[in-house]
């Protein structure tokens, strides 16, 4: 945890301080300094308002949908037993991704600067009423129906986004390929509580719930025989992931495999229990896309690479890894 809160910090003024203009570390820490009150040095320049209004926003945007995508993958790792689910796997961000291009290609811009959020967490949210309805109309309503009902509207609405791009406006194939693949570029100080409402409603559930989850551990006839509602509380921690999710992805676009990863990376330094677990999966999912961010932003100058793609990369690599060491 130490490590990573020094981590944190180091990346947050790297962050900040490299991007299409390089700043130096000095005018970041004085302009930081002055936008709290602690001193009253003046950056010459423009250089306090791109600090400030620019960077700053969209740094701590990347730290919440960060952590709040790490913890969400923990949550529905635990619920439905399955060490690959994520938002992905249940549809959530193929559902906003879907509301999202729909805009950009057909709607059009109809409630000013709101319209892309609204419409994503609209898709997202939409996406979540649809599993469930589909599990609600099998007989049983196990982890593994969850997870097909969440991947064949994955699949849908993946299809729909296709065909939105395909049909629609073809002179926004440059933005709705950009948002698909997530980015940070909608940073503003005016939609920052966005990010941090989705993270800090999932950390407050799984904190909330923590022996809950905790008793999922020992199987679903243990945590019954311990009082816990297991198909209801497999519900509400997926309705609960769906809301964040569809949050988080309004403001940031998809991005994947960052709950798949992080609760993997922090099981060996945190162990099991969620209490830990769910604070270093919060930690460890803001240095991720932290660092992926700032990937993003300096390989290809003055270019700016989606950070989906830094983050498939990864997650792709781990993937592989997972699998290599479970044969060995």
């Amino acid at each position: 945890m130490v490590v990573g809160t020094v981590a944190i910090v180091a990346l947050v003024l790297l962050s900040i301080a490299y991007g299409s203009t390089l700043i130096p570390l000095t005018d970041v820490i004085a302009s930081l300094g002055k936008a709290v009150g602690l001193n009253e040095h003046q950056v010459s320049g423009p250089v306090g308002k791109i600090v400030v209004d620019l960077r700053l926003p969209r740094t701590i945007l990347a730290v919440c949908v960060g952590g709040g995508l790490g913890i969400t993958g923990a949550l529905l790792q635990t619920v439905t037993r399955n060490d690959l689910a994520d938002p992905f796997l249940f549809g959530l961000s193929s559902g906003a991704a879907a509301g999202a291009v729909s805009v950009i290609t057909v709607f059009g811009d109809s409630f000013g600067i709101w319209t892309l959020p609204v419409a994503a967490f609209t898709g997202g949210i939409l996406a979540a009423c649809i599993v469930l309805l589909l599990v609600a109309r099998v007989r049983g309503q196990g982890p593994e129906r969850l997870i097909l009902a969440g991947l064949a509207v994955s699949f849908l609405f993946t299809a729909l986004t296709n065909y939105l791009v395909f049909a629609g406006d073809q002179r926004a194939a440059h933005s709705v390929l950009f948002w698909t693949m997530g980015g940070l570029g909608l940073a503003r100080w005016d939609n920052v509580w966005l990010g941090a409402l989705g993270a800090s409603t999932i950390a407050a559930y799984g904190l909330w719930n923590h022996r809950r989850l905790d008793a999922f551990l020992a199987g679903e006839s243990a945590a019954e025989s311990l009082g816990v509602p297991v198909a209801r509380m497999r519900r509400t921690t997926f309705l609960v992931a769906a809301f964040s999710t569809a949050i988080l992805v309004s403001v940031a676009g998809v991005i994947g495999f960052v709950g798949l990863m992080i609760p993997h990376l922090s099981r060996p330094l945190a162990g099991p229990l969620h209490l830990r677990l769910i604070a270093s999966c919060a930690l460890f999912g803001a240095v991720l896309l932290l660092a992926s961010d700032l990937l993003a932003r300096t390989l290809l100058p003055p270019q700016e690479l989606p950070i989906g793609i830094i983050t498939s990369s990864l997650g792709a690599f781990f993937v592989v890894t997972l699998v290599v060491r479970n044969r060995l």
